[in-house]
């Protein structure tokens, strides 16, 4: 008896042979003389390339597990042997992990998913309490981070009046930060014990995090002009210091049309401070860019709305109970401190799916 199996191609639901295209045209350009000699162009192709190649080998290889799974039931049908067909039935587990991991990577195909970004994190009313909540998440961002082995680098830090941080801007370097960080965007509420309450009471805070992709010059035109620029220089300290250089050439950049400050204190050089101040400056002008254009004033405005109750994405609760709760996604967590700890993919990865599936029914 031989069992039938129709091999599925997933060429046709990701678009794999239209990426082969492009992988030729890509190489085609290569081979054009005087192609290295705009270095950023140059590398910007190559990047694109890459990552149309990995596209390309993951499903490749997936292919290639569907044609073994297909062969070993046929081999364990005939022969009716029960081990190949136990080993039919792991591979095909290790394939459809496989699946979706790559399901999950199409997710991430927004124009900017690829890209660094940027975080900001801020925290809500509530003084000492919610400053120190604004800490713990700028940490808690900064291990996740860690952990998907992306570099970060806080480009600005303002300490609390106490303890935590009145605001903190960090830049993180790597493939797909901006895709995963996006999901985390909002605003993050905790219940615990407060340790700065001498009568032990039970408190709530509020902090607000928000990513924005870090956009090159040739991405989009946005247009910047000196003459709108205030640039002022300081020097950075106090108890941040443990985050970002003390030197005497911070910059803070005022836009003056749009009122938006942006900060940079991580270098040494004047000149590189005002190089990452002007790519964040850069970042939040595209974002509202992108807003403007998709007239989506009143959905932003209920994102991005005031730091309080109402509007948040998550629940950490550390007292009565220990608990994490995604109020988008229904996703808990019975271990904050993991949480906490920057152990966030389970939150990440049902927000983006989630929302990919909703955004194709709605087609």
């Amino acid at each position: 008896m031989t069992t039938k199996y129709a091999s599925p191609s997933f060429g046709g639901l990701f678009d794999v042979d239209t990426k082969r295209e492009s992988i030729q045209e890509i190489e085609s350009i290569m081979s054009v003389p005087g192609f290295w000699d705009d270095t950023a162009k140059s590398q910007h192709i190559i990047k694109e390339r890459t990552t149309l190649e990995k596209i390309v080998q993951t499903w490749d290889g997936l292919n290639k597990q569907v044609e073994d799974v297909r062969i070993m039931i046929e081999l364990g049908a005939e022969a009716g042997d029960e081990e190949i067909l136990a080993e039919v039935a792991q591979m095909n587990n290790h394939l459809q992990q496989g699946i979706e991991a790559a399901e999950f990577q199409r997710m991430l195909s927004g124009p900017h998913d690829r890209n660094s970004c940027f975080i900001t994190i801020n925290p809500g009313a509530g003084g000492t309490e919610s400053q120190d909540w604004a800490e713990m998440i700028l940490r808690m961002y900064l291990r996740y981070c860690e952990k998907k082995g992306w570099k970060t680098t806080i480009t600005e830090f303002q300490s609390g009046d106490e303890a935590g941080l009145k605001s903190a801007t960090f830049n993180v370097s790597g493939e797909y930060a901006y895709g995963y960080l996006k999901a985390e965007a909002g605003i993050h509420r905790l219940v615990r014990i407060s340790p700065f309450d001498s009568n032990a009471r039970r408190h709530t805070s509020f902090a607000s995090m928000y990513a924005f992709p870090e956009i090159e010059e040739e991405d989009i035109d946005i247009k910047i002009s000196d003459a709108d620029l205030k640039v002022d220089t300081f020097r950075s300290g106090g108890a941040g210091g443990q985050h970002v250089n003390t030197t005497d050439s911070a910059v803070r950049i005022t836009h003056i049309p749009s009122g938006i400050i942006v900060a940079c204190q991580s270098e040494r050089s004047q000149i590189s401070n005002r190089g990452t101040a002007m790519k964040v400056l850069r970042a939040k002008l595209y974002e509202r860019e992108v807003e403007d254009r998709k007239d989506k004033a009143n959905e932003i405005a209920a994102e991005k709305k005031e730091i309080g109750w109402g509007s948040q994405i998550r629940s950490y609760v550390l007292h009565p109970y220990k608990m994490v709760k995604d109020l988008r996604t229904g996703v808990e967590s019975g271990n904050p401190d993991a949480v906490l700890d920057g152990n966030l993919d389970d939150f990440v990865v049902a927000y983006l799916m989630g929302v990919r599936r909703n955004v194709g029914d709605v087609e």
